[in-house]
């Protein structure tokens, strides 16, 4: 049996060999499949990672009270649009009037260019704040420290710079201790964050300066975004949303009819969001590779069907000297699964020189083992199912109309 299994096997090489330019054209459509479900899986796996980095300068246990849900929602956008604006006021009185408050740091930001010398590094966010600030990030400080409750009710000159402006301002120097300057307002810096990289790939965390609250509010006149953050004990989302959902109707006065003029954002927010996302380019993939592979699973039916009428007369020979119906069967079944064997193979080859480029060029990822193993499998798989029927109707030939096929 063994012995009959390796002649068939060398006759179904044969034929590939024989016919390499149809093999290779039939092999086309297995390899876009191989290659779209290896690519998004390995797109995935980045996405994954680059989100999972990103999401984690936006703490769990951290609730972010502002006028819009950050996702828009069910809300129309002329209420939302004519919504009152936060007061850095609500901090306090939310840390007063709630039980689960451990921290609430009222913020403001807005654009600004910072300058040291005749550097000038433009574009930076720049977020007024208390000292409360800290314990609602996820963020250290690197070098220097954060100021302190006494800088933050005087409004002290003072700053704490994101890494990447540290690195433009200052190079080789020692930034803390240094003086840098907010539109004409002269601060001193007192300490520099640690690096944390780009948001998605999209916009820089280290991008940022954080000034005093009051400080911000005598520089940039009360103008700019203004948010709550809260954190709240961890395993206590939901009751601390429940709560201080009922604290923030209660200061902006808001009658039991009326709705929320606010929202309160957390973390999950995005992760919701970046799921859509997902299931959307994951969907998009698996239906380009069911296409796929069904178009060259008919390819190689349909050339396997050619293969059975070209060598009827070779069938003839075989069965008259002994061959079986299984071994004929098996013959052809075996051509169809190379071929889809070897198109896998190729497919997955050019695959792990494109999760390589996305490593490089887009963000760290790498093709899993098991969605290697899974997309050769379901190669042959697809070669098992498109062989079938050339294979049984090869087997079926009666001999002696084989002999006379010309």
């Amino acid at each position: 049996m063994f012995k009959i299994l390796i002649e068939d096997v060398f006759i179904a090489l044969s034929a590939i060999i024989s016919n390499r330019l149809r093999t290779f054209l039939t092999m086309l459509g297995i390899v876009i499949g191989i290659l779209a479900v290896t690519l998004m899986g390995t797109l995935i796996e980045g996405l994954d990672g680059a989100f999972e980095r990103s999401i984690s300068f936006l703490s769990r246990d951290v609730l972010f009270v502002s006028r819009h849900k950050w996702f828009g929602g069910s809300d129309q956008w002329w209420e939302t649009r004519n919504r009152r604006h936060m007061k850095v006021e609500y901090a306090a009185k939310i840390k007063e009037l709630s039980q689960y408050a451990i921290a609430a740091a009222p913020t403001m930001s807005r654009s600004a260019t910072v300058r040291y010398l005749d550097k000038a590094v433009p574009n930076v966010r720049t977020t007024g704040t208390t000292d409360e600030y800290l314990q609602t990030t996820t963020f250290d400080i690197e070098n220097g420290r954060f100021f302190t409750a006494g800088e933050s009710r005087a409004g002290a000159p003072v700053c704490v710079l994101g890494y990447d402006v540290a690195e433009q301002l200052f190079e080789s120097e020692d930034p803390v201790g240094k003086k840098v300057k907010l539109g004409p307002h002269q601060f001193r810096v007192i300490g520099v964050i640690e690096k944390q990289g780009k948001f998605l790939g999209l916009f820089s965390q280290d991008n940022q300066t954080v000034i005093p609250l009051g400080t911000f509010q005598k520089v940039f006149a009360r103008r700019g975004w203004t948010q709550i953050n809260v954190k709240v004990p961890a395993g206590y989302i939901g009751a601390a949303t429940e709560e201080i959902t009922g604290i923030m109707r209660r200061i902006r006065g808001l009658k039991p009819q009326e709705r929320d003029d606010f929202a309160i954002n957390q973390q999950e927010a995005f992760r919701t969001q970046y799921n859509a996302i997902k299931f959307a380019i994951g969907g998009t993939g698996i239906f380009i590779t069911v296409l796929s592979l069904m178009v060259g699973g008919i390819g190689i039916m349909n050339i396997m069907f050619v293969s059975v009428k070209e060598r009827t007369r070779e069938i003839g020979i075989r069965k008259a000297l002994g061959a079986t119906r299984k071994v004929i069967m098996m013959q052809f079944l075996l051509e169809a699964i190379f071929i889809c064997g070897f198109a896998g193979l190729f497919g997955l080859g050019i695959s792990f020189v494109g999760s390589r480029a996305i490593d490089r060029l887009v963000f760290p990822s790498s093709m899993p083992l098991w969605l290697a193993m899974v997309a050769f499998l379901l190669s042959l798989l697809v070669g098992v199912v498109s062989g079938l029927a050339p294979s049984y109707r090869a087997a079926r030939l009666d001999p002696i109309e084989a002999l006379r096929y010309e």
